[in-house]
């Protein structure tokens, strides 16, 4: 267990965030990875089928994600302020509320997912590889929801490093069974997703023992589940916060997805190639994010709230100084980290995957702040804003997707987010410099 109350915020910070980086990081390769061998082993087809339920997958796990991330926030704030009794019953709705959440997700998705692909407009040459597997990644949400369950739960005492040991076991397992499955057992883009499965539900198992022996404060006992209505109303409030936060954030890029996959497979490629290498270079937003949710949760409890305010000024310094650096690299590199990803020699997917990322890096910046705001108001108790902010990006990608896709083609997709992300950054700069809680002297 760590506490993030005492000591240097910058070196507490980047300290609990390396663990969630390198964490991070695996979880990429092992995209890049899968995308590399379903690219070079089964074809372009098959990698658009994949690469057109991408955006999908990508929302509804982000969202579980999302939820799992919000009640270990209440974690923390009783683990701040050392109740003892009260985390544990919030421990016990955190599980609760993941394994329900999870399963009624998968139902609802199995149950509609045709008209969930035509609606996508899934072509009807990609729709079998695309519903075989999407189909069996929704019918394994529940093995990544408890795996994140377990890890966040972990995260919101301050251990952001045993989640790392048991990641990196489940990804080398899931491109060792990536590739078995699919170059020797022929099973497909069938065999990416179950090899994502088992990988998952394996990581989850191991963290799950290894908490019961690790943490004895953390063993549930029968009275653990009988949770006060308060805690449950508080897990709810900033869990679907956070999980309506990221959701919708990936609820807009599905609606960016349908426009996408009317463009072409070579269009399609592209995009999932230009958003693999997005995710690298957003990386450290991401995981600089989730810690100062954590931090922020943690102060938040034990009062010190001149902590919280510094914390936020110094991560997003070293944000700004990361953008610099991936700005370079998407003028310099971005062709050969797209025909790395994708084995692809089509001059249209290459040359069209560098476009998107060239434009894009130039706003890094509005970014860098979104994730930081965001995730620190979600820690401080702010729910609201980021779910408004959130709502303002989702209705701006509808509305890109369906009037400026249309007007000037994939170029109206990479021009999207830039515009987006200038107008829903507004109400975040807006209320973080409003915020009391920043403004407030340190609890005694």
């Amino acid at each position: 267990m760590k506490n993030l109350t005492h000591g240097k915020p910058l070196k507490l910070i980047l300290l609990f965030a390396i663990p969630l980086f390198i964490g991070q990081l695996f979880q990429l390769f092992y995209s890049l990875v899968d995308t590399r061998i379903v690219g070079s082993i089964l074809g372009d087809e098959a990698l658009a089928a994949v690469g057109a339920t991408s955006s999908l997958s990508e929302m509804l796990l982000s969202l579980l994600n999302g939820l799992t991330n919000g009640f270990a926030l209440i974690i923390a704030a009783f683990f701040g302020a050392n109740d003892t009794k009260n985390m544990k019953k919030a421990v016990g709705g955190t599980v609760l509320l993941g394994v329900v959440s999870s399963i009624c997700i998968s139902v609802v998705c199995l149950l509609f997912l045709s008209p969930i692909l035509r609606f996508m407009n899934v072509s009807d040459d990609l729709m079998p590889q695309a519903k075989s597997y999407i189909s069996i990644i929704l019918a394994g949400l529940l093995a990544a929801t408890l795996y994140n369950v377990c890890a966040a739960i972990l995260r919101a005492i301050g251990d952001s490093f045993t989640p790392l040991i048991f990641l990196i076991i489940s990804t080398f397992l899931n491109i060792f069974l990536d590739y078995a499955f699919i170059r020797y057992l022929q099973m497909g883009v069938a065999g990416a997703a179950f090899a994502t499965v088992i990988s998952q539900a394996l990581s989850a198992f191991m963290c799950f023992l290894y908490m019961r022996k690790k943490y004895p404060s953390l063993t549930l006992a029968k009275e653990d589940f009988s949770i006060p209505s308060e805690i449950y109303r508080k897990l709810l409030a900033t869990g679907l916060s956070m999980g309506f936060m990221v959701s919708f954030v990936n609820l807009g890029s599905v609606a960016l997805q349908t426009a996408i996959n009317t463009f072409g497979q070579n269009t399609i490629v592209a995009h999932t190639a230009a958003r693999k290498v997005t995710s690298i270079f957003m990386l450290p937003f991401s995981v600089l994010g989730a810690t100062l949710a954590t931090y922020c949760s943690q102060n938040l409890g034990a009062g010190k709230y001149s902590r919280i305010k510094t914390g936020v000024r110094d991560t997003l310094l070293v944000t700004f100084a990361w953008c610099a650096v991936v700005i370079a690299a998407a003028y310099t590199i971005s062709p050969i980290l797209i025909r790395l990803i994708t084995a692809s020699t089509e001059k249209e997917v290459i040359d069209t995957a560098t476009l998107y990322l060239k434009v894009n890096t130039a706003f890094y910046f509005v970014p860098a702040v979104i994730c930081l705001f965001r995730n620190s108001m979600q820690g401080f108790g702010d729910n609201k804003t980021p779910v408004f902010s959130s709502t303002l990006e989702l209705v701006g990608k509808i509305a890109i997707a369906f009037l400026l896709a249309p007007a000037i083609d994939y170029m109206g997709i990479i021009v999207s987010e830039p515009i987006v992300w200038i107008i829903m950054v507004i109400p975040l700069i807006i209320n973080m410099v409003r915020s009391p809680i920043l403004r407030m002297p340190d609890r005694e």
